[in-house]
């Protein structure tokens, strides 16, 4: 009889003490929860604070999917991975340009899409040719040696004034863009960039970025644009 009450009064207390406990048991669920959205807080915080520190972001979150028993996203780690290959690239573009001294000769302008480098007429091409001139070649053969580096498509843009073509060997600004982007496309590719990531469009006068009614205007608008399309 006595072992008997000693048995119960011994299940008594260990039901006490479990249901004691149930309150760690939430309260742990509750501590990784709040730990997995600070950690994506932080994550975002820096993905929107610096566009270069994408790749940290991405491995940030990588990192709390597996820590969690989640499946890695490997196509969001390559994306990661030639965003920050296209940066380091913008940037060798940039010293290249230094270390040639033709810095003052590419206008280089980056944003979500592309990384486009801005040639005037005078650097590539003599008024009305689209004939690249032996000069030109020097300028673009660090771009190309560059741009070869990396497997995303490469397009090319000729643009001209809205001064008419009276004599020569093209009849319109139009033709002329085209055969002045196809002259680059053609350098691009002896240099060792894949034909299939080349493109060649001519805009003629459609998209001027100065004021075709002031020299200066005009000289700005006949220009050769080379952009490396980013990867999404």
């Amino acid at each position: 009889m006595p072992e008997d009450i000693y048995k119960n009064r011994r299940e008594e207390l260990e039901n006490q003490l479990n249901k004691g406990a149930l309150w760690a048991v939430t309260y742990g669920d509750l501590m990784s929860y709040l730990m997995i959205f600070f950690l994506m807080m932080f994550s975002f915080s820096i993905a929107k604070t610096d566009k270069s520190k994408s790749r940290k972001y991405e491995e940030s979150l990588a990192n709390i999917q597996k820590s969690f028993g989640g499946k890695v996203d490997k196509k969001r780690m390559e994306r990661a991975q030639a965003q920050e290959t296209e940066s380091k690239m913008e940037n060798n573009l940039k010293e290249s340009m230094a270390a040639g001294g033709i810095s003052n000769l590419v206008q280089i302008q980056s944003n979500a899409r592309m990384v486009k480098l801005v040639l005037t007429e005078g650097v590539l091409f003599s008024s009305g040719a689209s004939d690249l001139k032996e000069p030109a070649k020097k300028v673009l053969a660090p771009i190309a040696a560059e741009l070869k580096k990396l497997p995303n498509d490469v397009i090319i843009e000729g643009h001209t004034d809205n001064v008419p073509i009276k004599h020569g060997r093209y009849s319109s600004n139009w033709e002329l863009s085209m055969a002045r982007a196809y002259s680059v496309l053609q350098y691009m590719a002896t240099q060792g960039i894949q034909s299939n990531h080349l493109a060649g469009i001519g805009y003629g006068d459609t998209r001027p970025v100065g004021d075709n009614a002031r020299p200066e205007g005009r000289a700005k608008n006949r220009r050769i644009e080379i952009s490396l399309m980013k990867t999404d």
